[in-house]
């Protein structure tokens, strides 16, 4: 696949290790469930390289000092419910003063298009940096209707962040939201028939939950 400008897909020996884990049928929903949570802390550590910060004075016990902080208002993380509520520990285990908001939207059984049933994000939402989470990235539409959700809601610096991409899915993602940069753990080959990530790891929703 050819590189695209605002793609990074992560290479972390610790991502591919974890992401290795979740892929076997084996691991279970408790194990499972803090892969997700470790992978997406892994993957937060780059996705927020670039959070501006600003200097303030600090009192060491030696002397005061100027040094960075973050700045501006608090960033926001939006899953995209369910699956995405599994990413969410692991970021705000990085930020934890960041506001989390949420967007519902569920996979058409016959379309496999997206359909919107929920959507509550932070004030204000434009001057905040937003990180969209969802563990698979398939045919792209959730990820895709999720971003133009967030700016129709006046979002601007969206970033978005998933464990395992399917290459139709980033595509369009990319094509959808140039402007937008996305994160992914592992790049896989194909979508099957039923939009399934192939190799994937099954219903990411599912597995976290318990659920099926």
């Amino acid at each position: 696949m050819e590189t695209m400008e605002n793609v990074m897909v992560m290479d972390h020996p610790l991502i591919q290790h974890k992401i290795s884990k979740l892929r076997d049928e084996k691991t279970g929903t408790n194990e499972f469930r803090r892969l997700v949570s470790e992978i997406a802390m892994l993957m937060g550590f780059e996705a927020l390289r670039d959070l501006p910060t600003e200097d303030v004075e600090i009192q060491t016990p030696i002397e005061k000092c100027m040094t960075p902080m973050i700045a501006g208002k608090k960033m926001a993380i939006v899953p995209i419910l369910r699956a995405g509520l599994g990413m969410v520990d692991g970021v705000l285990s990085l930020v934890p003063s960041a506001k989390v908001g949420h967007i519902g939207l569920y996979r058409d059984p016959e379309t496999h298009e997206p359909q919107e049933y929920y959507c509550k994000l932070p004030e204000p939402i434009e001057q905040r940096t937003i990180l969209v989470v969802d563990p698979m990235l398939a045919t792209g539409g959730s990820g895709s209707d999720a971003i133009k959700m967030i700016k129709e809601h006046g979002g601007k610096k969206i970033k978005f962040m998933c464990i395992i991409a399917a290459p139709e899915g980033l595509k369009r993602l990319h094509e959808d939201h140039p402007d937008v940069q996305i994160y992914v753990g592992a790049l896989d080959r194909e979508l099957n028939e039923n939009a399934y990530i192939c190799p994937g790891l099954g219903d990411a929703g599912d597995r976290i939950f318990g659920t099926k």
